[in-house]
């Protein structure tokens, strides 16, 4: 199948069902700072420019982000994960309420600082970014807070699919994991994964994996020493995603693959290439956050994993055109496939 066998009726009849679905997040939450303005002059007191402060703005982060994605697509979705107890924190969960994403599992710990993110965007370009958080791991009773928290929705709240997205701040546990993995398992539920090879977590038993090159190769110990702008003939990609399938035996390989697209890839079939669909690249900041939440909302519709990720490669080529973490409505997706 490629994007031409892919048509727009089929696209909205996925999504249509898709958006009866719900969806529960996990991972590390994080508030998106951005400063807008204009470079005109270079610092007289540095060799850096000077940025004209013209406007700010801020989106959920990380997690929320992709939770942000789902609800964009009109999907039910629901978020557990840790914040401080600081006005950043307050401001996340103000957005998300009008994200219309639930955040009755969103914990609050005076301990940590919640994640913020400050990009300085100057003509239409990132200047700089500068963190805010707290990157280690939560406590033993936050961990069975977020667990409770996760368990209750899972088993009791007709959860079509969950995503855990790790952004390596602490959130993530192993037994979190584990108690996620067991409760999909249980009742049948679709488990994607967002990896952050930093957290050495055991990522088998899961439904997708979407790592990014440079955490594919990570995640399998291989050097990445044959990148060619054929994916298929990438004799070191091929070999990573063998590893990856062997070892950890997701039902479904997703490697993203920046300007090349994506590779899919399932154990006993040939690997599959999409080539990206981007036209402009503004910024691409939240890419991969879109590709997953689209990839399962289009699986929670009846997609096949093909279908779903070319649909979700539509999708990251609509919001690398647009400037900061951005999402795509249905209408967009759909009339990306033409009629």
């Amino acid at each position: 199948m490629n994007r031409t066998n892919l048509k727009a009726a089929r696209v909205r009849r996925l999504l249509d069902t898709a958006a009866r679905s719900r969806i529960l997040v996990v991972g590390d939450v994080m508030l998106d700072q951005f400063i807008w303005g204009n470079v005109v002059r270079i610092s007289p007191e540095a060799p850096v420019p000077v940025v004209d402060f013209e406007k700010e703005s801020f989106m959920p982060g990380g997690a929320a982000n992709v939770a942000r994605n789902l609800t964009s697509l009109s999907a039910r979705t629901e978020i557990v994960s840790v914040t401080g107890n600081d006005s950043a924190a307050r401001q996340l969960k103000n957005l998300l309420s009008d994200h219309r994403i639930g955040c009755g599992g969103l914990l609050a710990s005076p301990s940590r600082d919640t994640s913020v993110k400050t990009r300085i965007v100057a003509h239409k370009q990132q200047v700089v970014r500068i963190d805010r958080e707290t990157r280690d791991g939560v406590n033993g009773e936050l961990t069975r807070r977020l667990v409770a928290a996760a368990r209750a929705r899972i088993r009791g709240r007709g959860i079509a699919a969950v995503i855990v997205g790790d952004y390596g701040k602490g959130t993530i546990t192993q037994s979190l994991l584990d108690e996620i993995k067991a409760c999909c398992h249980d009742g049948g539920v679709w488990l994607s994964f967002d990896p952050k090879p930093v957290h050495r977590l055991d990522l088998t038993g899961l439904s997708l994996i979407t790592p990014n090159r440079k955490e594919a190769f990570e995640l399998a110990g291989i050097e990445d020493e044959t990148k060619t702008a054929e994916p298929l003939k990438d004799t070191n990609l091929l070999r990573t995603a063998e590893a990856l399938l062997s070892r950890l035996r997701p039902a479904v390989l997703l490697i993203t693959l920046g300007e090349l697209g994506m590779l899919l890839c399932q154990r006993d079939k040939k690997p599959f290439h999409i080539p990206t669909v981007a036209q402009e690249v503004f910024d691409v900041s939240g890419a991969g956050d879109t590709v997953i939440a689209t990839f399962t909302l289009a699986i929670a519709g009846g997609a096949s994993p093909i279908e779903a990720a070319i649909i979700s490669n539509y999708a990251a080529g609509i919001v690398v055109g647009k400037i900061g973490t951005a999402t795509v409505t249905p209408d967009e997706l759909v009339a990306s496939f033409g009629k």
